[in-house]
C-alpha cells in the first residue's frame, strides 16, 4: 500500500522516535512511503522561525528519506486545486495540501495530527 507521511512523521521517523503504531506502517516492507514537498517547505519555514521541533536540516532529511526508499509525491495544481474543497476543520496550509495530496492520488495520509483525522477520506491516525 501507499502511504503519504504528514510532516511531523517524517521527523519522528529520520530521528527513530515513531509512536509504535506509526512504526507498524512504516517498517511494513510491503509500504510503499511517500513524502511530499509541502513538508520539506514547512521544516524550512518553520527552522527559520527558530521553532524547536523543526530544527533538522530539510536538505539532509530529503537526502535521507531518498536514501530510505521514500518516494516524493509532487505537488500539482490539481492538488492545489483540492485544498478549496476541504471543509475548514484546520487551517495549517501545510496540512491541507497534504490532506489534498493523499485524497487526489488515493492513497492514505499518514498522521498524528488529531485535527487531521477529523477529515473525510483515507486518513490514518497513529497518535504521538
Amino acid at each position: 500500500m501507499k502511504i503519504l507521511l504528514d510532516t511531523h512523521l517524517l521527523l519522528w521517523a529520520a530521528a527513530d522516535q515513531l509512536p509504535p503504531e506509526a512504526a507498524r506502517y512504516i517498517e511494513d516492507n510491503t509500504n510503499t512511503l511517500l513524502f511530499s514537498p509541502a513538508s520539506l517547505w514547512e521544516i524550512v519555514i518553520k527552522r527559520g522561525l527558530g521553532r524547536a521541533d523543526f530544527v533538522v536540516d530539510p536538505a539532509a532529511l530529503s537526502s535521507g528519506l531518498f536514501s530510505a526508499g521514500y518516494q516524493e509525491l509532487p505537488i500539482t495544481g490539481r492538488h492545489a486545486l483540492l485544498v478549496s474543497t476541504l471543509p475548514s476543520l484546520h487551517k495549517d496550509p501545510f496540512d491541507r495540501i497534504l490532506l489534498a495530496q493523499a485524497m487526489s492520488e488515493g492513497v492514505p495520509l499518514l498522521t498524528s495530527d488529531k485535527a487531521v483525522s477529523k477529515y473525510p477520506g483515507s486518513v490514518i491516525y497513529v497518535g504521538a
